[in-house]
């Protein structure tokens, strides 16, 4: 089992120990509070997420051991939690890991593909393919 599988296994844990939507909701929020936030010089054009309604910044630091690490933001503290989730998920992987793992099937095991609006699903979808674009970079490095 790959770390991803091992992370999104743990959060689908989380998810059904809590009950409805309004507390798996909070807890979202609540995840993107641990984050640690980004510096103002991190907050620049060439870490922000395109096609995000709200600010949403991403840095990839690749590792010395092949992996990649990631470290995010946003403004809105929703966004900041799928932030969380995301980089629960594929921080830590391998470029050839993070493009094995089958995101839309992740967000459906845990129940977001319904709970999120069309906008935040397009913002979640255009995360996930920063991160992807960004490893397939360094496996191409």
């Amino acid at each position: 089992m790959s770390a991803a599988d091992q992370a999104l296994a743990e959060l689908k844990d989380e998810f059904e120990l809590l009950g409805d939507w309004e507390e798996r909701y909070r807890y979202v929020i609540e995840l993107g509070r641990e984050l640690a936030p980004l510096s103002d010089a991190e907050r620049t054009e060439a870490h922000k997420v395109r096609g995000c309604a709200s600010q949403v910044w991403l840095v990839t630091e690749p590792q010395a051991d092949g992996t990649l690490r990631f470290r995010g933001d946003s403004d809105a503290h929703i966004v900041r939690g799928l932030i969380a989730i995301l980089l629960r998920i594929y921080s830590g992987g391998t470029p050839d890991e993070i493009l094995a793992f089958d995101a839309k099937a992740a967000f459906e095991a845990l129940g977001l593909s319904g709970a999120l609006s069309a906008q935040r699903s397009n913002g979640l979808a255009s995360m996930v393919g920063r991160i992807r674009r960004d490893a397939e970079m360094a496996r191409a490095a």
